[in-house]
């Protein structure tokens, strides 16, 4: 379907009323609200880290009362098997004929959005059953292929204060999230209204306000957002100076073991896209950039054991990389 003037202002003007419907139940946290939403509109998943307390399942579930999609959550436990989240097959018997087949039952990895909670507490066998399906959109079981539905979904939450049981993801499965978001504490007024408003008696009600037809529209309507060419090469040289192999800069070699690949070049230049339509302009900013570089650097950058010594973490190397790049060019 060709998107008219009237569809692109109406789908733009949806992304604020979602935004809405997530605030009305989400104290603060603006920033990762709108982390989540450009996710969405890339078409990327997201993975989510915060203490706990910190509304990250009630944050995803929000927003899927806000999208008329299908929902399914997935509690990960160290004892949860592939077949638990893609599905088996049974045997059934057809009453007409007596004869016996296998049926694939679906898990509920099949629908549109997915919450993994707690995903690094599941071993590396079930986690790597995600995969194919973070980057194809398609499980495979028993040499049959099963499409999933579109728009697909996930969004992961980990702990990061508890190791103790857990399975760090590797950083090919890490690579696969569009978006790597921190949820940090709210701020003291915050923290204030959330004491108030979720201890009365009062029920928030959240409606859907955008389904799955529109949302592949905007996913459409985000890859046609325009970038000029010297905003491409900016993106470039911010990527290729994260790899200590190949840099020139010196904070670089002495912090990272493994830079960032061309798909994080990819996941960059798309969110940027999906910010400028969030904000409402066609055309990919500079500011653009330079926001989403942290959630898209921040699992795609390795630090070496000196950095992690000196407690130097990827958001330090992302901000350091910005100035730098930055000074050695003219303003774009």
């Amino acid at each position: 379907m060709e998107l008219t003037e009237n569809n692109v202002k109406t789908l733009i003007g949806k992304i604020s009323l979602l935004k809405g419907e997530i605030q009305k139940v989400i104290v603060g946290q603006d920033t990762i609200i709108e982390e989540m939403l450009i996710a969405l509109m890339a078409g990327g998943h997201c993975l989510l880290e915060g203490v706990p307390g910190l509304a990250k399942t009630l944050m995803v579930r929000t927003m899927s009362q806000a999208l008329d999609l299908s929902f399914r959550r997935i509690q990960f436990t160290p004892d949860l098997m592939p077949s638990d989240i893609i599905g088996t097959e049974i045997l059934e018997e057809d009453h007409a004929t007596g004869k016996r087949f296998f049926k694939f039952n679906k898990g509920p990895l099949f629908a549109n959005i997915v919450l993994a909670d707690e995903v690094n507490r599941t071993p590396p066998k079930t986690q790597s059953a995600l995969l194919e399906a973070m980057q194809e959109f398609e499980v495979t079981y028993a040499g049959q292929t099963y499409p999933l539905d579109r728009p697909f979904f996930i969004l992961a939450t980990q702990n990061p204060i508890e190791q103790a049981g857990t399975y760090p993801l590797p950083e090919a499965q890490l690579d696969r999230f569009l978006l790597y978001i921190k949820i940090g504490y709210p701020t003291a007024a915050e923290e204030t209204q959330i004491l108030s408003s979720t201890t009365g008696s009062k029920k928030v009600v959240v409606n859907p306000v955008i389904g799955a037809e529109e949302i592949k529209q905007l996913q459409q309507l985000t890859r046609e957002v325009t970038i000029s060419d010297d905003l491409v090469t900016y993106v470039s040289d911010l990527i290729r100076a994260t790899r200590p192999d190949t840099t020139n800069v010196a904070f670089v070699k002495e912090w990272v073991r493994w830079g960032a690949g061309p798909r994080a070049g990819q996941a960059l230049i798309l969110t940027a896209k999906a910010r400028a339509l969030f904000k409402g302009r066609y055309a990919v900013l500079m500011e653009d950039l330079q926001a989403m570089a942290y959630p898209v650097l921040r699992h795609r950058v390795l630090m070496n054991f000196k950095a992690e010594a000196e407690n130097v973490f990827p958001d330090q190397v992302t901000a350091e990389l910005i100035k730098v790049i930055a000074r050695s060019k003219t303003a774009i």
